[in-house]
């Protein structure tokens, strides 16, 4: 479908959908989050597309919340644009299909929210994140609140909350919120090497790792050991697992087929 502030392409398996309001700094509105909803949902509906990539055009990833936009928000309709975000972002967390955020510049407020509910975050050299919500007398509203603290722990997420600090890509890879730093023109080829290596494994593995990890992250660790047991005994039923396995054995690349 035709996006207003979105490029979506797909090329060898993997959609790459680019936040394209550069004039903007790639701001979040209500069109971008639908659209980047949308965009999500036909990703992992497709039979063509085994992983994503999400970006942003120009300097930034996403700068953060469209300011004149959000302005005109009450208590009431700002609780229910928060609740969009969060559901928008959490299909992204929650895609069976891995996704990749390629952040390229800023990634500030729902910027940063965004690239935390992706599966694997990998920043350019230029890049910068923060959470400056207090600096306008709110707090994040997309699960920044939820999901900064679990990287990258609870003290470390409070001074950035607290403060409103902005940090470089460096910092953001020494407290653990960035996977990898590379230099800006490496940006999109190093996303795209990495998902290849991801999709070169069991489908189904990985998106029983993706469910493992979310679902139990918050249960008590006898819960979550019975769940990883459940997941890994259905999956040793399956065609992948026995083409794995013998591949294995006969030194030989497996042939998957998601099944």
């Amino acid at each position: 479908m035709p996006y207003e502030t979105l490029s979506v392409t797909s090329a060898d398996r993997i959609a790459t959908i680019t936040v394209n309001r550069p004039d903007k700094l790639n701001a979040l509105n209500d069109r971008v989050i639908a659209e980047l909803g949308d965009a999500i949902d036909a990703a992992r509906e497709s039979a063509e597309v085994a992983g994503v990539i999400l970006t942003g055009a120009g300097r930034a990833f996403v700068a953060g919340a469209d300011i004149s936009e959000l302005e005109s928000h009450g208590a009431i309709s700002a609780k229910m644009l928060a609740q969009r975000g969060q559901d928008v972002f959490r299909r992204y967390e929650t895609s069976p299909k891995p996704v990749v955020a390629a952040v390229n510049g800023f990634a500030l407020g729902g910027g940063c929210e965004l690239a935390m509910a992706c599966h694997i975050r990998i920043a350019s050299d230029a890049a910068k994140f923060g959470q400056p919500e207090v600096k306008l007398g709110l707090i994040p509203g997309y699960g920044g609140t939820q999901r900064l603290p679990r990287l990258i722990g609870k003290g470390r997420a409070l001074q950035l909350l607290l403060t409103g600090e902005i940090i470089d890509a460096n910092e953001a890879y020494r407290i653990g919120l960035v996977n990898r730093v590379v230099p800006a023109a490496d940006l999109i080829a190093t996303a795209t090497t990495m998902l290849h290596g991801i999709l070169a494994n069991g489908p189904l593995a990985v998106a029983y790792c993706v469910e493992v990890v979310n679902r139990g992250y918050d249960l008590t660790l006898d819960e979550a050991l019975t769940l990883e047991a459940t997941a890994f005994g259905l999956l040793a039923a399956t065609d992948d697992k026995r083409e794995g396995t013998q591949a294995f054995l006969d030194k030989r690349p497996a042939r998957f087929t998601g099944a």
